[in-house]
């Protein structure tokens, strides 16, 4: 016994359900060309798609191998076949009689453009007063059944297209702007970087060149060779790093997440420190959650942020040593969402108010430029670029003689 026909309302309900479970345009375009055809009866068709970027509708998908040979990969804006199912707003066969007089010539161009194409039917998409798409069907393979029941079928079908088609090219638009936002903040940032890496190489460079100017003249004086060239070497040192650092944060770095044990994580962190602050007479105090949940990341950057916020809380603390906590927490955010947390909290000279919204600014440093302190201002820089790339969060909190918190917070994996 034959499968019964489906219900029109039925076929709608179930292609609408498939077209709403998909996000990209290839699959969204294929699964409709292909709902279009069956509906239509014929094995050919081709969907074509606004590419507001080329000002054309460009072929994006096609029910048939055949059709590549029968239609073009592009149709320009003001091709007679868009525009008249622009101005029509329905299903355009090649047995139409024009309604209006006003019709008849945009009509005749658009049925000639159909036959030229081997298309009977010309089915628009259009969302909010815009042709988004239209599909072109092949020869109709059978004439049974209600042929108003079948237009009144591809109508639905076609309005149902058209509404995800609009969604989801909207969404594509979005996660480019998203991107191209991000590449513009980056280049944003790399001017900043640029003028701060100017100012930074002047002194080392004026040593350096005073070193050459003076060295023909001076090279028989040991202790000027020996003294100046000690400088001279340091300097040398300064503007490798500074280099790198800088590559460190032009690169755009896409995170390699893997399922990870947080409080693992920072463990291996603070035994990095841990002879360093016992050098320096610093307590470490840990409080790890023990149902801690697993988060997604890159291991080795993440490490780089727990370090660098170790490290700068280390090199607060000075004198008569200080105490350092590392507390991981879970965090419920609003809607369920579940997120880990770390705050890594000195007992340092805490950073001044004026300060603070500009620690994470390139070349922006506190420490002083001597020493083991001294600072270049891209530390903070890099691990606020990294946490972002995780879609986390990094906030500060610090008092004036009394220390300083900072708190990273990074999405869960589920339960």
């Amino acid at each position: 016994m034959p499968p019964s026909p489906r219900e029109p309302l039925d076929i709608v309900t179930s292609f609408a359900s498939d077209l709403g479970a998909m996000t990209g345009l290839t699959a969204l375009g294929d699964r409709i060309i292909q709902e279009l055809c069956l509906a239509g009866a014929t094995p050919h068709g081709a969907l074509f798609l606004l590419d507001r970027e080329h000002e054309c509708y460009r072929r994006a998908s096609m029910a048939d191998p055949a059709a590549p040979t029968l239609m073009p990969a592009t149709i320009a804006l003001d091709h007679p076949l868009p525009q008249h199912l622009l101005a029509t707003n329905r299903i355009m066969t090649e047995a139409d009689v024009p309604i209006e007089a006003h019709e008849a010539a945009a009509g005749t161009g658009a049925r000639t453009a159909m036959k030229s194409l081997h298309a009977t039917r010309a089915v628009p998409h259009l969302n909010k007063g815009r042709l988004i798409a239209f599909s072109l069907l092949g020869e109709t393979q059978s004439s049974t059944g209600d042929q108003t029941l079948t237009e009144s079928l591809l109508a639905a079908l076609a309005q149902t297209a058209a509404n995800a088609l609009d969604t989801t090219v909207l969404a594509e638009d979005l996660q480019r702007s998203h991107t191209l936002m991000k590449r513009t903040d980056r280049l944003k940032s790399l001017e900043t970087i640029a003028g701060g890496f100017a100012h930074e190489i002047r002194n080392p460079l004026t040593s350096i060149k005073t070193f050459i100017q003076l060295a023909p003249e001076r090279k028989d004086d040991p202790e000027f060779i020996q003294e100046f060239s000690k400088i001279v070497l340091d300097d040398v040192y300064r503007i490798e790093q500074l280099i790198q650092r800088i590559l460190d944060y032009a690169r755009y770095m896409e995170p390699k997440l893997t399922d990870e044990d947080f409080n693992d994580l920072a463990t291996s962190c603070i035994q990095f420190i841990d002879v360093k602050a016992t050098s320096r007479g610093v307590t470490i105090e840990k409080i790890f959650a023990p149902d801690l949940p697993r988060v997604m990341l890159d291991r080795q950057q993440i490490k780089q942020v727990l370090l660098n916020l170790l490290l700068n809380a280390m090199d607060s603390m000075t004198g008569a040593g200080g105490h350092l906590r590392v507390q991981t927490s879970k965090l419920v955010k609003p809607g369920g969402k579940v997120w880990v947390r770390i705050d890594i909290q000195d007992t340092g000279g805490g950073i001044q108010a004026a300060n603070l919204d500009h620690i994470f600014d390139p070349f922006f440093t506190t420490k002083k430029e001597s020493g083991e302190h001294d600072g270049m201002g891209l530390g903070l820089t890099i691990v606020h670029q990294i946490v972002q790339e995780h879609h986390g969060e990094i906030q500060v909190q610090s008092t004036v003689g009394v220390g300083t918190t900072f708190s990273v917070s990074l999405p869960a994996l589920p339960a």
